[in-house]
Formats: C-alpha cells, structure tokens, sequence
C-alpha cells in the first residue's frame, strides 16, 4: 500500500506540492482565528455539584462576585472623610459601566468582610462576564487608579483568569521567538546544510497551521481552552521535525549507498513512513486518553494534539516524499563547509558502541535504572491543587492585589464559598456558622432559592479549606430541600475526584491500545510490555523531578515561581504528552531493530545496528523537541513552567538513559523471547499486522560476540 502510494506522490509531485500550497494558505485563512474562538479557563468539572451550584448562583443571582477595587487609604481609616468620599464615587462610577453587575462596596453595606483587618483598606465588589477580556481590560486600566486620598488596585477572580491568559500568550510569543531560531540552527548543524533542514521546518508550519484551523473550527461548536495553542506550536514544530527527519535521514542514506533518487524516495515511504503511521498511532492513543476527562481545558490538549499528530504525519508523508522527488540530489545543497566530507546517512557509531557495552554487561543498566527510581521518589508526597493566583510571578499586580486580599481580610470574597439551597434553609445559616474556620455567613433570597455565602479564615486552596467543603456537604440537607456546594475549595475537590475517578479508565486506555498498536507494529508480546514498563519508569521520574522543583520549591528563585501544589490537570496532560512522545522514540528504535531482525540480523547485531542507525535521529530529534518545550521554562506562568520542563526533561531521560541503555538491557536479557508470541497471537499478527515484506536494509555485518555467551 505505503508503496503504491509512494509511486503515486513520485510521479505526480509537483501537482502535490501546488495542492499542498493551496491547503497552506486556506489553514491559515482558517486558523487566523482559532484564538478568537478559543476560551480561558476550563479547569471545572463539568456536571460536578459545585459546577451544577455555580450554574445556579450565575443564572439566579447574577453570579458571585469576580472583580474587587482594592481601595486604600494613603494615611489613616477608610471611615474617614476623604476616602469615603473617593470610595463611594468610586462605587457609583463602577455601577453605571455597561456588563458590570451586583456592585457593593464597603462604604455602602458597612460589612466587616469588606474592611481590611487594620482599617486602612477596603473592598468594592462587583460581577463581570469573565469571558469578555475587553470590558475586564477596560476596567482594570480605567479604575486601578490612585488620587489624592487612596490608591486603588484591581483584584478578583476574573482579573487573574485574565492576568494568566494574557500572561500565557506572552510566554507563548517568547518561547517560540526562542525555540524556532535555535530549532533552526540546530536542525543546520543536524543535517550539515540548508536545504535539508528547510524540510522539517516546513512539515513543522504545516502542521502547527492545520491545527490552528481545526482549533478555530472546533471552537465554534465546542468549548476548547486557549492553552491548547501552546501544545499546538510546542508539538506542531516538534512532531513535524521527528517525522520529516525521519524520512530525509532514510532518503539520505539510501541516496549515500548508491539509490537513485525514485528508489530513495519509494523506499523511504516505505520503511520510514510505516514508521511514521505507527509513531503517529500511538501518540494519538496516548492523547485519546485526555478525551476521558470532564474538563474542557484537557479535552482541548486531545483536541490540539490529536489534530497535530494527524497533520503531521500526513504533511511527513505527502510533502517531504514530493520536495525530496524535486529536489532530488539537490536536497544536499548549501552544505556547511566543514560537513562536506561527512557522510550524508544517519550512521552513528557511538551508539552501536554503546548498545554492545550494555548487552555484554547489562548489568551496568541499573545505575540509570536506580537514578530514575530516585527521581520519582517525590511523587509519594505530591499534592495536588487547581491553579490560582500563585502561579503568575510575585511581581503581577493581579497577584499581589490577590494576595493582599487573602492575607489583611477576615472574609475574602475569593476563598468565600457559596451554599445553595432549594427550598427552605431552614437552621443551616446557624449550623454553617458553628463550623470551624468560619468567620460569617450571608444570605440572599430569589425565587425560592437561598444563596448562603459562607466566609472562612482559610486559603480556598488549602487542605482544610477542602476539609470545610466536606464538612458542609456533610450538613443533613432541610425537609424538603437540596443543598449544593460551589466555590474555589469546593470545585477543588470536584476537580480532583473527576480526574481520580477516571484516571485508571484513561490509563487503561493508553495501556491497552499502547500494547494492541506495538503488537501490530512488532508481531512480539514482549516488546509492548517492555515498551509500556520503561515509558512509565521515565514518565514518573520526570514528574516526579517536577514535585521536587515545583512543589517542593527547589530552583524557585531562579526560575522565579512560588512554590504551590502540582497543577491537577496540567500533570494529567503531562503525563500522557510525554507518555505519547516516549512512545514516538520507540517506534524509531523498534522499527529499525525489527527490519534487521527480520532480514536476518542476529539478537547482537540487530539491536547495535538498529541503534547505531537510529540513535543520531533520535538524540537529535530528542534534543529538537526538548528545545520547544524547554522553551517554556522561561514562562512567567508556573503551571507552563512547570509543564515545558516537565516535557524536556521526560524526552531527554528517553532518549538517552531509556533508548541508549535501558532497551539494549532489556533486549539482552529477553534474549530470543524479545520477538515471540503465542501461536494463537502469531497467526492473528500474520493476518492483521502490518509488516514491511521488503525492509531494504542491506545485508547485517557480523554479529558482535558477547562475554559470557550468546544475546540469544
């Protein structure tokens, strides 16, 4: 089939490649306005009691307060003349602006929830749509404004929903001004030359603009996160680096031995390209698990990622086989000096070395293998949280006004949470009163519904701020009514028990078509348990190095964080990215290792060829991707911090301890089990699999001895 197809793009690659430019220019027209559809936020659980509530305090009371002036007086009380003057002006300019509801300010209701502790500072509350950035925008800079009796700052939930949004946009612009020059230059030196290293940038484009457009349509019919694009720019240039460097590499070094280039380019199609549809299948699994989840904010990471890969392996296989055809010898153009005397395939013999040292003494894996375990150790303390003001930089306004209101106020509205009754509340106003930690209680009546705003002394995020959630819940309900529970804690704790709750559906599922997409590739038993094993051991070392850091605070002045509890969702999303890209390296090794196996490469000489062959690609597309992600790292978000890193860290760890030593262990010690499989299993492979009749490798060289006896 992928031969045909290849015959097909060879002789009609100049019509493909008008085609393709075509369907580069309407992506673009389409995807200009993907973050027009795009939204913030989506870190609820959708359907949860405190989302249900949320519904209800938006649809019945006009939504709880999101948007504070922090007004405070330059010298003295707030009670005095000249700043209750200013604040009550204030107060009533706020309350003519168009979108802005329910404004109550302290000068007006005289709440001990609104003055600050010491008296010096005081609240104007209101409600805003959080989704319209304009008006908040509008807001922020007309009324965070000082004059002679008080200074003025904006706060609230909606000025950091919007404060984080912008930020990551920020971060996002910064990354790729960083990634895409040095993913450049690298690739240049990669490939020794230009011309070579054009073809990967342009799968990169294609695929990050494809995405932008099925984001932007996706938009229209569903809800889907901004932060989507940040997977869609880090991904889309990385997947389209690994694929189209796959398949120049092949073409490379079958052109370097001698093929003329209509059989380079079949035969790449051929081998590499299988390599690609099986990378692009596990990785797609691997994302399709993000789907489980009931928040919308993950499912846009599957939206984006699923949508990147396909494009990607499609761009990989329809236009680099059309420009290596017009190029052809051509493709080795603008060489840099010093590489001209290089051979231009993609042998590396240190690795070949190297998988020959572990499988004669594959012992010395377990220095790795215990680092990696060492690593992970962290995740046994992991706590795990939703995000919050903390994870913009000490230095935002939003942050700081957030946090001065947590810290001077008996009652933030922000940690405040909200009970809603329907029905007769009966004696639950004492009874929430009773509760530790709780400093007073509000109400407010609307057709037949009770809005009961219950403010405590505790952080929203915190341990027993959680524990006050379970302790309303746990409240007997008055005759005849229901209650429900919304605010930060207690969406926290919804938040946390959806994602529990499915967490081993979706880890099922990433196992399970995990070893269903390797056993096609392979035909072996022992290879997807093998892959699925290693991939974990290095995906928990990575997060587990992110708890350390992150949570734990290591690094925090130098990668200017505050050190919170680990993003739930962001963690869930990190572990089946880089689960997916682990993935990716395995096809590339797997891929090469069973051609020569198959050709008649003994248990040696297949695994040290198929690494020394591979292992260029991988450790420079490894250090491509890392160089995306890594990029990250110098976001002023934490959880985008933490998540780039995150990333880097798991490929480099697969590249290089998994790939380079771990696998040729494993392969040792396997022995000639490492491509078995019961006959039942065999004869279904035989039937089903997709197999590469004709691997075009050329004959193996001699296998290697190994001390102490035979691999096999």
């Amino acid at each position: 089939m992928l031969t045909a197809f290849a015959v097909a793009v060879h002789r009609r690659a100049k019509l493909v490649l008008v085609l393709a430019a075509v369907a580069v220019v309407a992506m673009g027209v389409l995807g200009a306005g993907a973050f027009a559809q795009l939204k913030g936020g989506g870190f609820d659980a959708e359907g949860a009691p405190s989302t249900r509530a949320g519904q209800i305090v938006d649809d019945t009371f006009g939504g709880p307060p999101n948007l504070v002036l922090l007004v405070q007086a330059r010298t003295g009380s707030v009670d005095a003349a000249g700043p209750e003057a200013s604040g009550t002006a204030l107060a009533e300019k706020l309350a003519a602006e168009p979108g802005v509801h329910k404004v109550t300010s302290y000068w007006q209701s005289h709440s001990s929830a609104l003055r600050s502790k010491d008296g010096t500072s005081a609240e104007i509350v209101a409600n805003v749509d959080q989704e319209d950035t304009a008006l908040i925008d509008h807001l922020t800079t007309t009324y965070a404004r000082d004059n002679a009796e008080v200074t003025v700052e904006a706060g609230g939930g909606a000025v950091v929903n919007r404060t984080v949004t912008s930020q990551v946009r920020k971060d996002l612009a910064r990354a790729e001004l960083i990634a895409i020059p040095l993913t450049l230059l690298l690739l240049v030196l990669a490939f020794g030359g230009f011309v070579a290293a054009m073809l990967p940038l342009a799968v990169g484009l294609v695929a990050i603009l494809g995405t932008f457009a099925e984001l932007a349509v996706l938009g229209r019919f569903l809800d889907v996160s901004v932060f989507g694009i940040n997977l869609t720019t880090a991904l889309g240039l990385a997947l389209g680096v690994d694929y189209a460097l796959l398949m120049v590499a092949r073409y490379r070094e079958l052109a370097a031995r001698g093929a003329d280039p209509r059989t380079a380019v079949v035969t790449t199609v051929r081998t590499a390209g299988r390599t690609i549809l099986f990378s692009a299948a596990t990785v797609i699994a691997a994302l399709s698990a993000l789907l489980v989840f009931p928040l919308y904010f993950l499912r846009s990471f599957a939206y984006a990622g699923i949508g990147v890969v396909a494009v990607a392996a499609v761009a990989a296989l329809v236009l680099v086989p059309a420009l290596l055809t017009v190029l052809g010898h051509r493709v080795e153009a603008g060489r840099l000096p010093w590489s001209k005397g290089r051979p231009s395939g993609g042998e590396a013999p240190f690795w070949g070395r190297l998988a020959g040292a572990v499988m004669r003494r594959p012992l010395v894996a377990l220095a790795p293998l215990a680092l990696l375990l060492v690593m992970a150790g962290p995740l046994t303390h992991a706590v795990f949280g939703t995000p919050d003001q903390g994870v913009l930089p000490p230095s935002s306004q939003a942050r700081q006004t957030s946090d001065q209101l947590r810290t001077d106020f008996a009652g933030d509205q922000a940690t405040s949470m909200q009970v809603v009754v329907k029905g007769d509340p009966g004696a639950l106003p004492d009874e929430l009163k009773n509760l530790p930690h709780v400093v007073h209680v509000t109400g407010a009546e609307k057709d037949g519904t009770h809005l009961l705003t219950v403010y405590s002394d505790l952080d929203g995020h915190s341990t027993a701020a959680q524990d006050l959630v379970g302790d309303i819940r746990a409240l007997p309900a008055p005759h005849a009514s229901s209650v429900l529970v919304t605010g930060d804690a207690a969406k926290l704790v919804d938040t946390k028990h959806a994602i529990g709750v499915r967490l081993p559906y979706a880890a099922g599922l990433v196992g399970l078509t995990t070893l269903i997409v390797l056993f096609l590739f392979t035909g072996s038993v022992a290879q997807p348990i093998r892959a699925l094993i290693l991939n974990l051991l290095g995906i928990s070392a990575s997060i587990g190095t992110m708890v350390w850091v992150f949570q734990d605070g290591h690094f925090a002045s130098w990668l200017g964080f505050t050190p919170r509890p680990m993003d739930t969702a962001m963690t869930v999303a990190l572990f089946c990215i880089a689960f997916g890209l682990s993935m990716d390296y395995e096809v590339f090794l797997t891929s090469r290792i069973k051609e020569l196996h198959d050709a008649g490469a003994g248990p040696v000489d297949s695994v040290t060829q198929g690494l020394s062959r591979t292992g260029r690609i991988v450790s420079t597309a490894a250090g491509l991707l890392a160089v995306s992600f890594f990029a990250f790292g110098t976001a002023s978000v934490s959880f985008l911090q933490m998540f780039g890193i995150g990333c880097g860290l798991a490929i480099l760890m697969d590249a290089l301890l998994i790939r380079g030593i771990l696998v040729p262990a494993a392969m040792r010690l396997l022995g000639r089990h490492a491509w078995s499989a019961p006959r039942p299993l065999r004869r279904l492979h035989d039937r089903i699999g997709l197999s590469d009749t004709d691997s075009g490798t050329e004959p193996p060289r001699k296998e290697l001895t190994v001390v102490g006896g035979s691999a096999g």
